[in-house]
């Protein structure tokens, strides 16, 4: 080694050691933390699904926004955990509030802005067991997140059995309004905040009639921070099992995939049953004290059905 450098010359080695050092700073400056603009912060929505029992749920989003209170001091309160309701509210159940905001306060400090967002169909069913995508990020002022606002398209529809049915809206609502708390996102980094929207198949479908359905969304929010999540695997796979992950408080769904596995995520911490519900001629069980912890995945042991 020492004859290489010494044949190579100090002229060589010198242009080495500043090429290492050039590339470990440009790579140092790859790896560091977007810079949010002042007076700003980042919002990232991430989308997931609670399942149900069809082959496709297509929901056609369009458009998302959030309402900023920008006169708001952003420090979590503890006064913002009072109402256990974290679940979606659409235009009806929404509408008193917004009001009552706009009676008391002052209606300059809340600002809604579009996030970023690829309009278009979103198969439901694709984000299920653990799965998620990107749904909308962008900049919004600096405050107090009040609320997520999304506008639906009209090419909702489902797929049950091979047959495609469209999915109408309530009294024609083409937007969802969920109200959040502060202390619900994660922070990514200071004024960098992320936030999980679970769409409850099971619950935002209505059977009206043999062939007719109706959409009234039900978003539950979570995060990874916050929550925790349980998983499995269910054998054998003819068995067409449909998972329920359960307590007094809460209960949410998964169906396992080609292999078996299944996952349930943003449960929140506390003691929980899974009950497998079989088909074709399994046996149905249930597996109690599953302990749930915040940011953790419990794991169960997989189960195998018996006739």
């Amino acid at each position: 080694m020492k004859n290489i450098l010494r044949k190579a010359g100090w002229p060589v080695l010198l242009m080495g050691i500043l090429s290492v050092v050039i590339y470990a700073c440009s790579k140092n400056e790859s790896a560091a933390p977007e810079k949010v603009p002042d007076g700003k912060q980042k919002v990232s929505l991430m989308l997931t699904d609670d399942p149900g029992l069809f082959d496709k749920v297509n929901i056609d989003i369009r458009k998302v926004e959030v309402l900023t209170d920008t006169c708001a001091t952003t420090v979590r309160n503890d006064d913002d955990d009072d109402d256990d309701d974290d679940d979606w509210d659409d235009r009806d159940r929404c509408g008193w509030w917004e009001d009552w905001h706009d009676r008391w306060h002052d209606r300059d400090c809340f600002v809604w802005d579009s996030l970023g967002v690829k309009p278009g169909v979103y198969d439901m069913l694709q984000l299920r067991n653990g799965l998620d995508t990107s749904l909308a990020t962008g900049y919004v002022p600096k405050g107090r997140i009040k609320s997520i606002r999304i506008t639906l398209g009209t090419e909702n529809s489902l797929v049950k059995d091979g047959v495609t049915y469209p999915l109408r809206s309530i009294n024609g609502q083409v937007k969802i309004v969920i109200r959040v708390r502060h202390n619900e996102w994660d922070e990514v980094s200071p004024d960098n905040l992320q936030l999980w929207l679970d769409f409850d198949v099971q619950r935002s479908i209505i059977r009206v009639s043999n062939g007719r359905f109706i959409l009234k969304p039900y978003i539950h929010v979570w995060t990874v921070k916050q929550t925790g999540a349980v998983s499995g695997k269910v054998l054998p796979v003819d068995a067409q099992s449909v998972i329920t992950v359960y307590n007094n408080a809460d209960s949410l769904y998964a169906l396992p995939g080609r292999s078996g596995e299944w996952k349930v995520r943003g449960l929140k911490p506390g003691t929980y049953s899974v009950f497998v519900n079989a088909g074709n001629g399994y046996r149905d069980t249930t597996v109690t004290d599953v302990k749930v912890e915040r940011a953790r995945e419990t794991r169960i042991p997989s189960i195998t059905l018996k006739k």
